[in-house]
């Protein structure tokens, strides 16, 4: 059975339920938010199987994390660290704005090691790899690279979402970093601002540009004015789906999954993209980080589009 592979970090997550300064939010949600366990959770949601691996904390919230995956169906592979589980609060300022802030530095996740990573990896014939990871610590890093080695030597193909985050490290760090895991990937996902952090200016065709670092299917994703891709040599385009926006937080990771999910089907290039948008337009209906995530029901349930083969 085709399944996905993922390594990274996944934390507790405050959310305020109201709107304005965080002095003023009277109450919080508690959940569970990471990219990478974002795409697995959305994955197995759309059919498929997904693996997940990390270091957590041996307290209360790593054991919420590791419940409310295996409740998911995703497969979990939580390595206890005796560090504690990060954290990250997001509340909106306004109704136009939403701030994230992270509590995570020298956290169980930054504690990951090329040590921890399977050399079958658990069996998956796709790697989903994340540039937030190797921000986190120097271990991190290796073990990122690890994970895309292992998988090359394998013959498992590498799927990387650029995914920079300014509050981890600065693009003079990143770039070169990035860059290089991109050359490593088969599948690449980047933000405009992403892509040009590691190919050059503006202006240039980006998926063109990411394309020649050698990953041979390349998706820009570019919010409400949709995606650009080029895949397997061949440029496609699609607009974004006419939705009313109540969290963005996440949308990037709906998008990945429901691709990936399509990958992992066996589906053709052009329903692969489909699906993609139809689950980030999804996900930015509903708050929360993952809460979102579509399932293959409610994707053919949606009247503005028909994401089936």
């Amino acid at each position: 059975m085709s399944s996905l592979f993922t390594v990274g970090e996944t934390m507790g997550l405050f959310g305020a339920l109201a709107i304005g300064r965080i002095e003023h939010v009277a109450s919080f949600g508690f959940g569970i938010g990471g990219a990478e366990s974002n795409v697995a959770i959305g994955v197995t949601r759309l059919g498929g199987a997904a693996t997940w691996l990390g270091r957590l904390g041996s307290d209360a919230t790593g054991d919420m994390i590791a419940r409310r995956l295996r409740a998911e169906g995703v497969h979990t592979m939580d390595i206890r660290d005796e560090s504690f589980t990060g954290l990250m609060v997001k509340h909106r300022r306004t109704g136009e704005t939403m701030q994230v802030d992270y509590h995570r530095a020298g956290s169980a996740g930054s504690r990951l090691t090329p040590a921890d990573i399977p050399s079958d990896l658990a069996g998956a014939s796709l790697l989903h790899l994340t540039g937030i990871t190797p921000a986190l610590s120097d271990s991190a890093r290796a073990a990122v690279f690890h994970a895309a080695e292992t998988a090359r030597a394998s013959g498992v193909a590498v799927s990387f979402d650029l995914n920079y985050r300014s509050k981890l490290w600065s693009r003079f760090d990143a770039a070169p970093v990035l860059r290089d895991l991109a050359t490593r990937a088969d599948v690449l996902f980047a933000g405009p601002d992403e892509a040009e952090l590691i190919v050059g200016a503006a202006g240039t065709d980006l998926p063109a540009a990411l394309a020649a670092l050698g990953p041979v299917e390349v998706v820009v994703k570019d919010g409400a004015r949709g995606c650009t891709a080029l895949l397997d040599g061949v440029p496609a385009k699609l607009p974004a789906l006419p939705v009313t926006v109540v969290d963005p937080v996440g949308a990037g990771d709906a998008f990945v999954a429901g691709y990936l999910a399509a990958r992992l089907a066996g589906w053709a290039a052009p329903d692969r993209l489909r699906q993609a948008v139809a689950a980030g337009a999804f996900a930015v209906t509903v708050p929360g980080d993952c809460e979102g995530l579509p399932s293959t029901s409610e994707l053919d349930d949606m009247s503005f589009v028909d994401v089936r083969r």
